[in-house]
């Protein structure tokens, strides 16, 4: 027998995971449904965790109005979902007389985008804010709501609470056909078949491939490479804001920010590829990332690099969002969500909901729906090994398993617990911050695979991807 639903959700990134958010609010059936074995594993790991306030959004966009009321959401739900926010501003800046000049056009546009408090500053009032800019500055723009966040917690966050409210969450399920028969879709997996009324793409970097399955046409997703560069954490006095380029056309341009962990993050670079599983970086991108960086602030390239990293974006031929409500077909698209998707996730949701008055569904208010608060691994607030109180709840919270990142035992095994357990390191690293730190889980994998085979009845072989064989996959 096929597992039926009200509605199915394909793909479980940050979008998807906040739609389902949305949707455990009320009383109907829905699925979660992804290829991976956690939430946020892809594209929604990978970005650069500015939380975008949406001053540079095309004006009157879909983009530029789900940025708005996401960015508003996403500030609101903070305190309940443990969210960490630091908004800590952006300094757009001018290097030439051309990019000096549209300043003013920036700021008419963030205007028009809701943006009604950003200051144009001469280079005298950059320069006594951040003194390690490189020479050459003209001016720039000071955009104060731009903010840093964790790209790892939201997806996290927002699934959690979706799960407990009951949302079924159905992970390494891909679907490889969809057929619609009578009232209903039938989505054949690799893990039997599953049924619903109403079925919401939101697959990433597949969703144009969704799309056709469900008989549309309307977009192609070309994966757009972001290359990035994590500065080891001596470098997080460099900088007090988030040091933006001028935007163009095709990318926002590489930036200088702090990251939530007490790191510095640089990128990106953007280049469209065909290869919608490539997340390899490149001695060329990373390269040129640093020699930009190094012409921003010079200082930078004193600093060790702790890693880096590539995430791909959902790029089309189109330069807004693909968002497509089809009630006489029960289908609900929503792609090409690039670089903004998290600043926009809950504004997608509230979208998504708005628009299913128009499907025959009934949609109820749960009485008891709750949220559930996440652990804290922002390094600005207190960490739980640094709490005197949680380690005389626990000891285990006063034993550091992962140094670098302060992180111990007890975050480790609660990792493996709960409605949304990890299933594999990546999804304990990105839970704790474990193995992310200078010596990238040199020291501390052993002994966390130790922990972790135990917690998830797991052979350590199977974690680490190592085939009888011998042979890494």
């Amino acid at each position: 027998m096929d597992t039926q639903y009200d509605i199915v959700i394909v793909g479980a990134g940050i979008v998807g995971c906040a739609i389902a958010l949305e949707l455990s609010r009320y009383n109907i059936t829905v699925a979660l449904v992804d290829s991976r074995s956690d939430v946020g594993a892809v594209t929604s790991k990978a970005n650069s965790a500015i939380l975008h306030s949406g001053f540079d959004a095309p004006p009157h966009s879909i983009e530029s109005l789900l940025v708005q009321k996401g960015y508003k959401r996403f500030n609101e739900y903070c305190s309940s979902l443990g969210l960490p926010i630091e908004k800590i501003g952006g300094l757009l800046i001018a290097w030439d007389q051309e990019q000096l000049q549209s300043l003013p056009t920036i700021i008419e546009k963030g205007r028009k985008n809701g943006q009604n408090n950003l200051v144009i500053k001469t280079p005298q009032e950059i320069y006594s804010v951040e003194p390690n800019l490189g020479e050459g500055v003209l001016g720039g723009i000071l955009i104060p709501d731009e903010s840093i966040t964790c790209t790892f917690t939201a997806p996290i966050a927002f699934a959690t609470t979706a799960v407990v409210n009951g949302v079924t969450w159905r992970g390494g399920t891909q679907v490889q056909h969809i057929k619609k028969e009578n009232n209903f879709y039938r989505l054949a997996t690799n893990n039997g078949s599953i049924q619903c009324r109403i079925l919401i793409n939101a697959a990433g970097l597949y969703s144009d491939e969704i799309d056709r399955m469900v008989g549309f046409d309307r977009f192609t997703v070309t994966p757009r490479r972001g290359e990035f560069i994590i500065l080891d954490k001596e470098a997080r006095s460099l900088l007090s804001h988030i040091i933006l380029p001028i935007p163009t056309k095709i990318t926002k341009g590489v930036l200088i920010c702090p990251t939530i962990f007490g790191n510095v993050l640089l990128g990106p670079t953007a280049d469209n590829i065909l290869d919608k599983n490539d997340t390899s970086t490149t001695i060329e991108g990373l390269e040129n990332l640093r020699m930009k960086a190094v012409q921003l602030m010079p200082k930078i390239l004193n600093v060790p690099i702790t890693t880096t990293y590539s995430g791909l974006r959902a790029a089309t031929e189109h330069s807004d969002y693909q968002l497509f409500f089809e009630p006489q077909s029960s289908y609900i698209c929503v792609g090409g969500i690039r670089s903004t998707g998290m600043s926009s996730s809950l504004g997608i949701a509230e979208f998504v909901v708005e628009h299913l008055s128009e499907f025959d569904l009934k949609l109820e208010n749960k009485i008891n729906w709750a949220t559930v608060k996440m652990p804290n691994i922002a390094e600005s607030i207190e960490r739980a090994s640094q709490s005197s109180e949680k380690i005389k709840g626990h000891s285990n919270y006063g034993k550091i398993v992962c140094h670098c990142e302060q992180v111990s035992l007890r975050e480790v095994e609660l990792a493996c617990e709960g409605p949304l357990p990890a299933r594999s390191l990546d999804g304990v690293r990105r839970r704790t911050r474990a193995m992310l730190g200078r010596c990238q889980g040199f020291y501390c994998l052993p002994n966390i695979v130790d922990i972790c085979s135990h917690q998830m009845n797991k052979t350590p072989e199977i974690l680490l991807g190592i085939e009888e064989k011998g042979n890494i996959r």
